[in-house]
């Protein structure tokens, strides 16, 4: 995909209403109040060498990176929300709130905007050393969020 193109499949998903139940459908997991979308997905890493691993990385790092400055071109300064943080709580049985305890435990980092009573957030995540690289976009409503940026 073109930048465009993630801008307008985050145009889609920010504007989508959020469902009663968790479910999934075409690479979304949606549930009351949130969605998360793969932009993009690398292949796996089953037999890969590190460098190739690390030259994935950069790869979906760079789309990152203009993503988000497409993004505050049109938002303003993105706020930058540690996913660390969430990931303790979640491993120490403290409950975190949907869609974070999703993403905490892939997504390091992520980059977000509050958006006309929504927020929205993009990142890099791999569940383990051996599976894709997933450049994705998180949408919630505004107090899932809270405080997030």
């Amino acid at each position: 995909m073109t930048i465009d193109e993630y801008l307008t499949a985050i145009d889609r998903l920010r504007l989508r209403d959020f469902p009663a139940q968790p479910g999934c459908a075409a690479m979304v997991e949606s549930g009351p109040g949130f969605h998360i979308a793969d932009l993009r997905v690398s292949g796996d890493f089953w037999d890969a060498d590190l460098t190739e691993v690390a030259a994935a990385l950069d790869e979906f790092e760079a789309e990152l990176t203009a993503l988000v400055q497409a993004l505050s071109l049109r938002w303003g300064p993105p706020g930058i929300l540690d996913l660390g943080a969430h990931l303790e709580r979640s491993a120490m049985g403290i409950p975190v709130r949907p869609p974070l305890d999703s993403l905490c435990g892939y997504v390091p980092q992520m980059y977000g905007w509050r958006v006309a009573g929504r927020w929205v957030g993009v990142g890099v995540g791999q569940g383990d050393r051996e599976l894709p690289f997933q450049l994705l976009v998180a949408v919630g409503e505004e107090d899932v969020g809270d405080p997030l940026w």
